[in-house]
């Protein structure tokens, strides 16, 4: 029940439905898949701490940017996860408050909440493959890498480092919902390339919620019911699939997984 209760609202909130969320409260919702049963409100109560004990070290709005990175990267001791990039909790929020490391995504939303409870202006900038975060208060503006302990990067490094070829769209800022969604697919990626089927069924059920027409998650699914051997439930999606897809390049693929499902069906009857 709890799971489901976070499948509700993660997924209203990404489709745009009921209570909004900050960032941090949809990051911790979406690790409980990760960590079943999590109590949200200790980690939240971390960063409040966070941004209180930084907002009693500023003097001036521009000592925003060097502080931070002292306090969080060189105190803290906050940093990228290189020797175990790959492991599920780099992705939830929880662990990389506890454990001060993670992936790029996450230890932005590190900086990106603290930002917010201190009001200054600071975005995330979803380059492909590496996440970064932007202060710009209109007089300074720089991006900061906090996989890399706040490094701070101009435009031409942010380019190099994602390997974009200078599109200045790579650099386009990001809301909290297409955060979470980069944070999701993150998630659905590791658990299906470690065959944590379970885990991925509810990465999958929470993104058929959020949006019921989305053909590729209904294959998806069905792919991975297959694997844990939920015959009915992934002959249902295959369906689906093909009923929202059905000029699907890969439709006579789908169609004979079809069929095996269905002469395996009727022999159970």
């Amino acid at each position: 029940m709890l799971f489901y209760g976070t499948v509700r609202e993660l997924s209203d909130f990404l489709a745009g439905r009921g209570t909004n969320l900050h960032l941090d409260e949809a990051a911790l919702l979406l690790a409980r898949i990760e960590f079943p049963g999590l109590e949200i409100d200790p980690f939240l109560q971390i960063l409040d701490s966070y941004a209180a004990e930084l907002a009693a070290r500023l003097r001036e709005w521009s000592d925003f940017v060097p502080m931070s990175n002292q306090y969080l990267f060189k105190e803290l001791g906050f940093s990228g996860n290189e020797a175990d990039y790959y492991n599920p909790a780099n992705s939830c929020l929880n662990d990389v408050l506890a454990s001060k490391t993670g992936i790029p995504i996450t230890l932005s939303v590190v900086y990106l909440e603290i930002a917010r409870r201190l009001s200054r202006p600071v975005f995330g900038i979803g380059l492909p493959g590496h996440f970064v975060v932007q202060y710009d208060d209109g007089l300074y503006s720089t991006y900061i890498d906090p996989f890399h302990r706040g490094a701070l990067l101009d435009a031409a490094q942010c380019h190099d480092l994602a390997k974009t070829d200078g599109n200045p769209a790579a650099l386009a800022r990001v809301n909290t919902r297409q955060i979470v969604a980069r944070m999701i697919n993150n998630l659905r990626g590791i658990y299906f390339s470690r065959g944590a089927h379970r885990k991925t069924l509810q990465i999958l059920d929470l993104l058929i919620e959020a949006d019921p027409d989305s053909a590729e998650e209904y294959k998806q699914r069905g792919i991975t019911y297959v694997q844990v051997e939920q015959t009915r439930a992934a002959k249902a999606d295959f369906e689906r699939y093909l009923e929202l897809a059905p000029d699907a390049p890969d439709r006579p693929q789908v169609e004979k997984q079809l069929t095996a499902l269905k002469r395996w069906l009727v022999g159970m009857n």
